[in-house]
């Protein structure tokens, strides 16, 4: 890759695919961002920064290059998003669980594994897990982050019950069947307002950026 490109631009910033030395690099600037929504993009931009150096021993996930007031740069995963790459495999499944015991175990839950664009398949076949705006990180990891600890489980396993559903186990049936309270609160309460938001407002969806996303790690 010899020139940037733009991945992404909406009212929080704009999200580019630079070459980074001898590689390449994804480079999140806020200073595009809405004057409204500037102080929000940084704010996520912040976390996200924060959440990835918690990461860092962990392969599978972005690294982060650089952090400045307006920018994060990220190191690139090769990979399609799981959508593309429509894993059908059991085994698949099983590494990216491992994959996301990790995060939990260094205390941090991704809270965005509902969208597809946000699981990769790398190039070799092992998972990747990207975008982490709005992950959290926890030292105690008490009752509320075991409940996005066990939301983050469950949306995985309804993307296994999407392309492998005969290989899902009874246990995994169970916790696909119990979505916690603070999920159905969510899901009867703020969820039409944010659809509402991201994808009449703001021109969002589920997969936002699908095609490109295999590049935004």
């Amino acid at each position: 890759m010899n020139e940037e490109r733009v991945l992404k631009q909406d009212l929080f910033g704009k999200v580019t695919l630079r070459p980074e030395g001898n590689g390449t690099a994804v480079v999140r600037d806020v200073a595009p961002a809405h004057w409204s929504l500037r102080w929000l993009a940084r704010r996520l931009m912040c976390r996200e920064a924060r959440v990835l150096a918690c990461l860092e021993h962990i392969d599978g996930v972005p690294r982060v290059l650089h952090f400045g007031k307006d920018t994060l740069t990220r190191s690139f995963i090769a990979g399609d998003p799981m959508h593309v790459a429509k894993p059908a495999d059991a085994a698949w499944f099983n590494a990216a669980s491992a994959l996301l015991r990790q995060l939990h175990r260094a205390g941090v839950v991704h809270n965005d594994l509902a969208k597809e664009p946000n699981i990769l398949v790398r190039k070799d076949g092992r998972p990747a897990f990207v975008d982490f705006q709005i992950a959290s990180y926890s030292r105690r990891r008490g009752r509320l982050f075991r409940i996005a600890g066990r939301e983050d489980i469950r949306h995985l396993l309804k993307h296994k019950r999407t392309y492998c559903a005969d290989r899902l186990t009874q246990r995994e049936r169970a916790i696909l069947a119990s979505p916690s309270p603070l999920s159905r609160f969510w899901m009867g309460t703020f969820k039409p307002v944010y659809l509402v938001i991201t994808r009449k407002w703001l021109g969002w969806s589920d997969r936002e950026g699908a095609s490109d996303r295999g590049a935004t790690g």
